[in-house]
């Protein structure tokens, strides 16, 4: 018995030794463009990119470790501004306030455009109103429109639900810029917390719409990028003042390309540190080929990489 006592000290010791000679390794490590520890603020909307192309960075630099906090582009920009963090990933650049307020401080931000998504708009599976115009969301993000039937006489779906992430949310921000003409927004409002809740709960709920970035709905058994998340319904979206097949879009890459998907957006790096920093460096990365190659293969649009225009509507 008193060896096993023995033999369970020994290693813990060794267990605790070995923890604190990594820490110590962690801590000396030089903060270089490919090395170092940092934390960095990403647009949960844009989580599922931005954890692709880490994994991918700390694999080619393993003596890089980039920690990222996935939050609300309010806050984001807000540990930018109080200089909590060096890097952060949003929807939007800095207006030029912005810019002079970090200069003011001793900050120089470098923005980078890196890629561009669409603002998906998903619904129930079984809904066959897929189809809808941007008067159409107008109204419906503003309160005029409150239900399906408004829509469509025939439409037996009841009451309309929107369905958000949460209310700092930059599809929040995106709704009531680009949509609603800066009205705010007003109706059946909801808001789930993350962009995971919004799909399940659009997924359950068939008269909801959910608002959602569109690299949360990819397909990932569709190598392709041809198709969505088949546990819920994609809607098309048209300019026109009616909306048919024709004329109506979804977020598909080649769509985003042509400008003919109506609710995109641009994504964008904005790095305050120097040029010999690993946030430097991992902005360097995602804005190089092997950085936009791993967008192109995700499903939404990158700044920097040709695309090979195909046809993806099936029936016109």
């Amino acid at each position: 018995m008193r060896k096993k006592i023995i033999l369970f000290l020994c290693c813990l010791v060794a267990l605790i030794s070995c923890n604190r000679n990594k820490q110590r390794e962690e801590s000396t490590i030089k903060n270089t463009t490919t090395s170092g520890v940092i934390t960095i603020c990403v647009d949960e909307t844009l989580k599922p990119i931005i954890e692709e192309e880490i994994e991918v960075f700390e694999g080619l630099y393993p003596k890089a470790n980039i920690i990222p906090i996935y939050t609300s582009e309010v806050e984001a920009f807000n540990q930018l501004f109080e200089d909590s963090v060096k890097l952060i990933v949003a929807t939007r650049s800095l207006s030029e306030e912005e810019i002079n307020a970090l200069q003011s401080n001793n900050l120089y931000p470098k923005i980078s455009k890196v890629a561009i998504d669409g603002v998906a708009l998903i619904c129930h599976r079984s809904n066959p109103d897929s189809l809808v115009t941007m008067q159409q969301l107008r109204d419906i993000f503003t309160g005029k429109t409150t239900r399906w039937n408004q829509l469509d006489p025939k439409s037996k779906m009841g009451d309309i639900e929107v369905v958000f992430d949460n209310t700092n949310s930059s599809t929040v921000r995106y709704v009531i810029e680009k949509v609603n003409n800066g009205a705010e927004l007003k109706g059946n409002i909801k808001a789930t917390h993350t962009n995971e809740g919004v799909i399940d709960y659009v997924a359950k709920v068939p008269n909801a719409i959910g608002v959602i970035g569109s690299n949360w709905i990819g397909n990932d058994n569709d190598t392709t990028n041809l198709s969505f998340n088949d546990l819920i319904q994609v809607m098309l979206v048209s300019n026109d003042p009616i909306a048919f097949n024709g004329n109506s879009y979804q977020p598909f890459q080649a769509y985003l390309a042509m400008e003919l998907y109506p609710l995109s957006r641009e994504i964008y790096m904005i790095c305050t540190s120097n040029r010999n920093s690993l946030p430097y460096g991992f902005t360097s990365f995602v804005s190089s080929d092997k950085g936009q190659r791993i967008i192109l293969k995700s499903g939404i649009l990158p700044a920097k990489q040709p695309l090979r225009v195909v046809n993806v509507r099936e029936n016109l």
